[in-house]
């Protein structure tokens, strides 16, 4: 009994080794290549959810990526199979497409922030130009209240009477 357990468990252990290492394709995607790719498919597939400039959602962005590199999806299926048993490889080709999406992330953040502060300070001119022509309306007001004032006073001083 402890003999066909021992075999049991050893044809177990046997079982579980990694077999799954493929060959390489022949029309392997380079390893730069793939980290492009891959960070222009995860950019196309985070798009999905937001709207374009027209105003739809649900646009499928990956034909797009696929025309740019100029593969299409069975090539990509191959190259992505081959890295993804070649645990290394496809975990240094991750870490490069994490840095190369923080990259553009951070581009565009600062992009966004000096396009902000610039409406902010052109809103900010318009208030204050607003404001110096409603000081100036003011003025003005105030002025012609004036002359129109002094002029009835010298008017009446002098002896003309009202009507």
């Amino acid at each position: 009994m402890k003999k066909v357990l021992y075999i049991l468990v050893f044809i177990f252990l046997g079982s579980c080794t990694s077999n799954t290492i493929y060959k390489k394709p022949e029309n392997l995607i380079p390893k730069d290549t793939m980290v492009a790719l891959l960070s222009d498919m995860y950019i196309a597939l985070s798009a999905k959810n937001v709207k374009n400039k027209i105003q739809q959602r649900q646009v499928n962005y990956l034909p797009f990526v696929y025309d740019k590199y100029k593969i299409d999806s069975a090539r990509f299926k191959e190259s992505n199979v081959y890295y993804t048993s070649v645990i290394e490889q496809y975990n240094e080709i991750l870490l490069e497409v994490k840095d190369n999406i923080n990259k553009e992330h951070k581009k565009y953040s600062e992009e966004l922030k000096t396009q902000d502060s610039i409406k902010n300070l052109d809103k900010k001119k318009i208030k204050e130009e607003r404001l110096k022509s409603k000081n100036k309306e003011g003025k003005l007001k105030n002025l012609i209240k004036l002359d129109s004032s002094q002029l009835k006073k010298p008017i009446l001083e002098k002896g003309f009477k009202k009507r």
